[in-house]
C-alpha cells in the first residue's frame, strides 16, 4: 500500500499526456461524423506492433515503433483520400478498415502460443506498467502534435488532422490500449458537446479526475487497470452528455 503513489503517478502523467491530444482529438472525431475512425486507426497501429513483432522476433523499439507509426499513417492517408472521394460512405468505409485491421491481427498471431495475450494486452493497455522511457517517448509525441495543432490555422487543421491523429494514436494505443484509447477520445467529447464555456478544459479535467480514481482502484483491487478506467470515465461523463434537451 505504501507503493501506491509511486505506481499511480508514472501511469496518471501517461494519463494526462494521452488526455492532452485525444480531447480536442474527439471533439473534431464527434463533429466531423467519424466516430469510429480512432478504433480503426487505433486497431491499424496495433496491428502494425504485432506485425513488426512477427518480422523481427527480437526486434529493437524503433522497429517496431517505425512499424506500427508506419502503418498507422497508411491507414490514415487512405481514409483522407476516401473521406474526400467518397464522403457519403466514409463512416462505413471506416468500419470495414477496423475489421480487417482486427482480423489481420488475428491472422498474424494464428500459431503464436502467446499471440492471444499479446492482442490482449493491446486491448486493454499496460498503463500501470509504464515506464520512465515510454513516458519520454509519448510526452516526445503528444507535446509537439499539441502545439502544432493548437497553433495551426483551421486550414491547416483540416490538412493535418489524419497523419497527427495517426501519430498520436500509435504512441498512446502501446500504453493504454485500444479500448482506453477510444474512450479517452469519445467519452469526454460526448460530455462537453454542449458546454459552450471552456469545453477543452472541462474534457480535460473530467479526463484526469477519470484517471487518478481509475487507477487508484485497479491498484487498490487488482483489476486491471484500462477497463477501470474507462467505466470510471463513462460514469462521470454521463450526467453531462446527458444534461438538457435530447438532439437529434
Amino acid at each position: 500500500m505504501n507503493d501506491l503513489p509511486g505506481i499511480i503517478a508514472p501511469a496518471l502523467l501517461a494519463g494526462l499526456l494521452v488526455l492532452l491530444t485525444h480531447v480536442p482529438f474527439g471533439r473534431v472525431v464527434l463533429g466531423r461524423g467519424i466516430i469510429f475512425l480512432d478504433i480503426a486507426i487505433a486497431q491499424i497501429a496495433a496491428c502494425g506492433v504485432i506485425l513488426a513483432g512477427n518480422l523481427w522476433a527480437e526486434g529493437a523499439a524503433w522497429q517496431i515503433q517505425l512499424t506500427a507509426t508506419g502503418s498507422a499513417l497508411l491507414g490514415a492517408l487512405l481514409l483522407q483520400w476516401t473521406e474526400r472521394r467518397y464522403p457519403a460512405i466514409q463512416e462505413a468505409i471506416i468500419g470495414s478498415t477496423f475489421v480487417l485491421a482486427a482480423t489481420g491481427s488475428l491472422l498474424l498471431i494464428a500459431g503464436n502460443p502467446h499471440g492471444a495475450e499479446h492482442v490482449t494486452d493491446l486491448l486493454r493497455g499496460q498503463i500501470l506498467w509504464v515506464g520512465r522511457r515510454e513516458l519520454i517517448t509519448l510526452a516526445a509525441i503528444s507535446l509537439p502534435v499539441f502545439l502544432l495543432w493548437w497553433r495551426s490555422p483551421p486550414a491547416w487543421r483540416q490538412r493535418l488532422f489524419y497523419p497527427l491523429f495517426a501519430v498520436t494514436i500509435t504512441a498512446s494505443v502501446q500504453l493504454v490500449g485500444v479500448y482506453l484509447v477510444f474512450s479517452s477520445l469519445i467519452i469526454p467529447a460526448l460530455a462537453v458537446r454542449q458546454s459552450s464555456r471552456q469545453p477543452l478544459l472541462v474534457g480535460w479535467s473530467l479526463g484526469a479526475v477519470a484517471y487518478a480514481l481509475g487507477l487508484a482502484l485497479s491498484a487498490l483491487f487488482d483489476w486491471p487497470a484500462g477497463p477501470v478506467i474507462v467505466w470510471v470515465l463513462a460514469l462521470l461523463a454521463a450526467p453531462l452528455a446527458f444534461r438538457g434537451k435530447r438532439t437529434s
